[in-house]
């Protein structure tokens, strides 16, 4: 698998290591699950969790990995139900910078 860019702390070296190895390099490698489906995942849990800081560049990824810009916006409105209204916002807030920027 190709190095990724990390956004981890410097500080924290082998928590980028572990992210590269383990999580990008096994867990989304795993085929019972395409990537696009766990960019689906990924996305909805970080909207319920409230991790905006890590939401952005998941919402890029899954562009990437397949999932279009209607599918991500229901994911936002889906979540609104479930994980709240003010987390569904920040979402769709990411969404239409990370739409925005992509259009650049």
């Amino acid at each position: 698998m190709a190095q990724r860019e990390w956004h981890y702390p410097k500080a924290v070296p082998k928590l980028a290591e572990l992210g590269q190895d383990v999580l990008y390099g096994d867990v989304w490698e795993r085929e019972e699950l395409s990537k696009r489906d766990r960019s689906l995942i990924t996305v909805a849990a970080l909207i319920a969790l409230y991790r905006p800081e890590q939401l952005e560049a998941h919402m890029q990824r899954a562009l990437g990995n397949g999932v279009t810009a209607d599918e991500l916006a229901e994911v936002v409105t889906h979540m609104g139900f479930y994980a709240g209204w003010p987390s569904a916002v920040t979402g769709g807030e990411i969404l239409r910078s990370v739409l925005v920027n992509g259009e650049e």
